[in-house]
């Protein structure tokens, strides 16, 4: 018997990626189900080679079903994820509503799979923020090789990180811009078309972003609580795909070529450096893959120990599905949970 798997925020664009995500591994479910709120009954969406009618999330029972990949935002999650979780289903949560929770598990499995086993005490388990998702894959192996003092991160984020109705933006922007039309500002709070805004989620009390804030803890909670980091966060006209300007302080010293070695072994990366004309990643190449890319790898000579790298991933991927895909995935590896039918 196979597990069953509800998806909950499937029309979104993190809800279609799990589900396309679940049928390209493979994953062991015999019954998958999509859920939405009301307003998105009947819709369809695909799943393999297969379609799914949308059912609503608050008519649905979860006591026979196994495990819910969670990607309906922080108020829906909130709201359902505990009442999913006393049913005895499994929530993989994609929302920042649970990640800080110290009975909540957050995790990436190339960096802290082991942790995973703490879920037993909510049955939910957190899926980080996407920029922090492709940051700690990168600093998991470099960390274990020379010990991680402190990292200066600047990101270039996505307009899909933010949702549909902000890639619409990007587009219906873009194409005013050419037409001479009107350049309409809705979901951000600048033009993004051609242009870049240093502000992502809302300002806190100290002059930075939530999203600033995230990468902060959520770095600490799975890697090692006595890095320090300092993130600034700018969302960028791209559609799909987060880059990363990665500056690193080691206790020991890490050279270059020890770094790129190290990274060229780890788990979910791929490096690739050739320090000629192209010879590095961007966003478009990424988009649509698994990996977290590096690229420009190289030391810092300004500080003791120090290593400059660039970070790309697809954040619908890394960043959210394919995450939580790859939580489930250890549950499964690891017989942390049996399918309900099974058991019956």
């Amino acid at each position: 018997m196979g597990y069953k798997v509800a998806v909950v925020g499937a029309t979104g664009n993190v809800g279609r990626e799990m589900l396309d995500i679940l049928a390209e591994r493979a994953f062991p479910a015999d019954t998958v189900v999509a859920l939405a709120s009301r307003r998105s009954l009947g819709q369809e969406v695909s799943f393999g080679d297969k379609t799914l009618k949308v059912q609503a999330l608050d008519q649905y029972d979860f006591s026979d079903t196994d495990i819910c990949l969670m990607s309906a935002g922080g108020e829906t999650s909130k709201e359902w994820s505990p009442r999913i979780g006393q049913q005895g289903c499994v929530v993989i949560d994609n929302s920042s509503a649970f990640r800080y929770d110290s009975d909540v598990p957050l995790i990436v499995p190339e960096v802290n799979a082991d942790a995973v086993v703490g879920f037993t005490k909510k049955n939910i388990i957190a899926n980080p923020n996407c920029s922090t998702a492709q940051l700690v894959v990168a600093l998991k192996p470099l960390h274990e090789a020379a010990t991680i003092k402190r990292v200066v991160v600047a990101t270039y984020q996505s307009v899909s990180g933010a949702g549909k109705d902000a890639m619409d933006e990007l587009f219906n922007q873009t194409r005013a811009v050419f037409t001479a039309g009107e350049v309409k500002v809705q979901k951000f709070t600048k033009r993004i078309a051609f242009n870049v805004i240093p502000h992502i989620d809302v300002f806190m009390e100290d002059g930075s972003t939530k999203e600033e804030w995230k990468m902060v803890a959520e770095t600490k909670k799975m890697l090692d609580p006595k890095i320090k980091l300092t993130a600034t966060c700018v969302r960028v006209p791209v559609f799909i795909g987060h880059s990363e300007a990665v500056n690193v302080e080691f206790e020991r010293p890490l050279s270059a070529e020890e770094a790129t070695q190290i990274l060229r072994s780890a788990p979910g990366i791929l490096v690739d450096d050739k320090r000629e004309p192209g010879g590095y990643i961007t966003p478009h190449e990424a988009a649509g893959e698994d990996a977290t890319y590096i690229s420009r790898i190289r030391e810092d000579i300004t500080v003791e120990n120090g290593l400059s790298f660039w970070c790309v991933s697809d954040n619908l991927r890394k960043g959210a599905a394919l995450n939580t895909v790859q939580i489930a995935e250890v549950l499964v590896n690891r017989k942390l949970i049996q399918p309900k039918q099974k058991a019956a």
